[in-house]
């Protein structure tokens, strides 16, 4: 299974967006017709510069006769909340987490569109196979943090939970072990139980 850790790996290149002139009740067909809560919003070049969102339709003042004049570039959330496709996924959650954001424009470079990420789409990592997080760990633990012959770990996986137990060279070592483990896409938990050598 391919490892995923960018936004790329894990997003949705066919998207559907909107112009700055897209009129209110085109807006609202849009957003009821692909089932999405938000739409961004491009200028002529393909960049984001902004997004509409439910939230937003629902902000304009009611009563008024005006509705068919409003256009998206007048509604929309600006500037537009953007993650580009090189992000790592811990990264794009945590920029969802902090704006309380269902979904992320993925644009490039010149910050044109070309995908969308939403919370679901980060969460597909947490679908990795237990003996696929198991192989990563070990050849990472054994093949690149601890000189060669001088422990043995034991890695069990399960339901995206590590446990690594077995002997460290140096009690200083489990701490880096974690972290390094807890890295490793997919991963829930880590939970050890080392044995350290006692010093002659």
């Amino acid at each position: 299974m391919k490892h995923l850790r960018s936004v790329e790996d894990v997003m949705t290149h066919a998207v559907i967006s909107v112009d700055q002139g897209t009129a209110f009740k085109d807006i609202v067909e849009a957003l009821r017709m692909w089932n999405v809560s938000a739409l961004p919003v491009l200028a002529q070049d393909g960049q984001v510069v902004g997004v509409v969102s439910e939230a937003d339709l629902l902000l304009k003042p009611q009563g008024t006769d005006t509705a068919h004049d409003t256009t998206a570039e007048q509604l929309m959330t600006r500037p537009a909340v953007t993650v580009t496709k090189d992000a790592t996924i811990p990264a794009a959650a945590r920029l969802m987490a902090h704006g309380h954001l269902k979904r992320l424009p993925v644009v490039d470079g010149d910050g044109r569109l070309i995908g969308v990420v939403s919370r679901g789409d980060l969460l597909k990592v947490f679908l990795r196979p237990d003996e696929d997080i198991g192989a990563e760990i070990r050849e990472l633990i054994m093949y690149q943090l601890i000189p060669h012959g001088s422990a043995e770990v034991h890695v069990h996986v399960a339901n995206g939970i590590v446990y690594l137990d077995g002997s460290l060279p140096d009690p200083a070592m489990e701490d880096v072990v974690v972290r390094a483990a807890g890295t490793v896409p997919g991963v829930v938990d880590v939970k050890t139980d080392f044995t350290v050598p006692v010093s002659a």
